[in-house]
């Protein structure tokens, strides 16, 4: 069991969310918001995505990104600011002719999408480490280990911790092959993410299997999705790892009740507590990660 547990709001995302419930923050106000509402929750991390001001769609602008993150290090309130960099990694086929991509894709290179983090320079950004199908349909999220090791070396030169995000076993094992190659600093920060279709199942021996599989001295987190989030912080937590929570991941604190980030994290909160364990607060979760600090200074 972790007796000092590190709690992750991810804040946003980038799903098809906003229309289903008014809590999603979409402007770069509204996320910045939740992250202080979050961080003050109980949250030492918070994880960021941008969405189109417009449109609520999923967005890799990064005059959005920058906007977020001051309005977040103005505030006054200490948290890990971790980015997503797994935007650009979108590909839609067509069905009748599978090289001509379709409206949704969003596919570029392992550098274009990094120019946020190279920018604003985060505690944490993510590393998505594998491809996979992404739910029904033709959609395909594409990151291949050429992209993965450019991207990995990127972020290593700009002394930002890498969240190694896995959606199924073999990405865990191309993962631990990069930390043997020298592209990840130790110690590795894994988010072991489950339930996303057509990843790993929300199922707790597989959890337990991922778990086993971890390098020594990884530091890691897992989440699953809807209504499986609050039972997964349980998990966790008894399994040795830190959490994650938020709207990204479920709209409701319970059913038919649409949950606000804060709300979210403060259930995590109690989990935590009634396990036994402690929250870490920004500064210890610095220690414990060994990051850098170029976000807070």
């Amino acid at each position: 069991m972790n007796r000092e547990v590190i709690i992750t709001c991810a804040l946003t995302g980038a799903g098809d969310t906003v229309g289903r419930s008014p809590h999603v923050p979409v402007t770069p106000a509204q996320i910045a918001a939740d992250a202080v509402e979050a961080a003050n929750a109980g949250a030492a991390v918070v994880h960021i995505h941008v969405r189109n001001i417009e449109t609520g769609d999923p967005s890799r602008d990064v005059a959005l990104y920058r906007e977020v993150v001051q309005r977040v290090r103005d505030s006054g309130v200490d948290v890990v600011i971790n980015l997503t960099a797994g935007m650009g990694g979108d590909l839609v086929i067509d069905q009748e002719d599978p090289l001509k991509p379709v409206d949704g894709t969003d596919l570029v290179n392992a550098m274009d999408r990094l120019p946020h983090v190279e920018e604003l320079l985060p505690d944490i950004c993510t590393l998505d480490c594998g491809s996979l199908n992404f739910g029904e349909g033709s959609q395909l999220y594409i990151s291949t280990p050429d992209m993965l090791r450019t991207g990995a070396k990127r972020i290593q030169e700009l002394g930002v911790k890498p969240e190694l995000e896995i959606f199924d076993s073999g990405q865990l094992w191309f993962a631990t092959k990069m930390i043997a190659e020298g592209i990840i600093d130790p110690p590795p920060l894994f988010q072991l993410c489950m339930g996303i279709p057509y990843g790993a199942p929300a199922d707790i021996g597989l959890l337990q299997a991922m778990v086993n599989m971890l390098p020594d001295g990884a530091q890691w987190a897992s989440f699953a999705i809807g209504r499986d989030q609050m039972p997964w912080v349980a998990q966790s937590v008894l399994l040795g790892g830190h959490v994650r929570v938020g709207l990204e991941d479920n709209l409701y604190l319970g059913k038919g009740v649409k949950a606000r980030n804060a709300q979210l994290v403060e259930r995590a909160v109690g989990i935590v507590e009634g396990l036994g364990a402690v929250i870490a607060g920004p500064e210890r979760a610095r220690e414990l990660l060994k990051l850098k600090g170029l976000a807070h200074v």
